[in-house]
């Protein structure tokens, strides 16, 4: 062969950067192959975002699958130790780790895995998985929970017969207006539950405070109450001295001026004499 022919079936060596390039590239294909496999196969359903109130009673719904094997809640609360339900189709049997009496299944887990939560507590506030073992594959669901605290709406007036409102033990931290405008800072007051107090102080310029109204705004509910301040006793009391205190320095005042016109007249009508 000729020289020209020997260079058409020689061929350039492929070079490192090229060859890890191109591995990386096959890398990447095979792993989104991967994760897409495992999402079908799985049948993963994502995630549910939940809210509930304090007090309330609360269902999470698991995968409704036919021929389940076996079942588990893994339930991961941010406040406490991490606690599982399962059941077991095999020996038909159920079983309990860590969790409170509170949680349960809502009926027959090899009819329904549905759990269900009685008296929720701020406690009770995390994630929820389901997983469900079937004939047709693995399901998995997980709801994240949010409990929310009603605050405890007060109001009062203080010893000078301010306005004081309260919003005790909220969670989230309560949100206070008046409905006459008032330029009060609200002050916070962080709790070791995870609930928040905030107390405002009515300091509106007007002085008339015959009816204020607090509102309370939060997303378990609003409140509003209205009260009636008067300036206490004790500031009526030191008013009252207050005027007493001028009232008498005046007329001392005057008995003065009085007698030294008089003293200042009765010299010059001596001397005329």
């Amino acid at each position: 062969m000729g020289s020209s022919q020997q260079a058409g079936w020689c061929k350039k060596p492929t070079s490192p950067t090229n060859a890890r390039a191109t591995l990386e590239a096959v890398r990447k294909i095979v792993d989104t192959i991967v994760l897409l496999t495992i999402a079908v196969v799985t049948g993963a359903t994502g995630n549910n975002r939940v809210t509930v109130t304090v007090g309330s009673s609360s269902v999470l719904t698991c995968s409704p699958k036919s021929n389940i094997t076996m079942v588990t809640w893994k339930i991961n609360p941010k406040v406490g130790g991490f606690c599982t339900l399962g059941y077991r189709a095999d020996q038909n049997k159920t079983d309990r780790t860590n969790c409170s009496d509170s949680i349960n299944w809502k009926l027959r887990p090899d009819h329904d895995p549905t759990l269900e939560m009685r008296q929720v507590e701020i406690a009770h506030e995390g994630d929820y998985t389901c997983e469900v073992v079937a004939t047709d594959g693995n399901f998995y669901k997980t709801h994240h929970l949010t409990v929310l605290a009603p605050p405890r709406l007060t109001l009062y007036c203080d010893d000078h017969g301010v306005p004081v409102c309260e919003a005790a033990a909220g969670k989230p931290p309560a949100q206070i207006s008046w409905v006459l405008e008032s330029t009060s800072i609200p002050k916070e007051d962080a709790h070791d539950n995870g609930t928040v107090t905030v107390l405002s102080k009515f300091t509106a310029l007007s002085t008339n405070r015959t009816n204020t109204t607090c509102i309370v705004s939060h997303p378990a509910g609003n409140q509003s109450k209205s009260i009636a301040c008067r300036p206490s006793e004790n500031i009526t009391c030191h008013l009252c001295c207050v005027i007493f205190s001028l009232a008498s320095l005046l007329v001392l005042l005057f008995l003065l001026a009085v007698f030294h016109l008089y003293t200042f007249c009765d010299s010059r009508t001596m001397r005329n004499q």
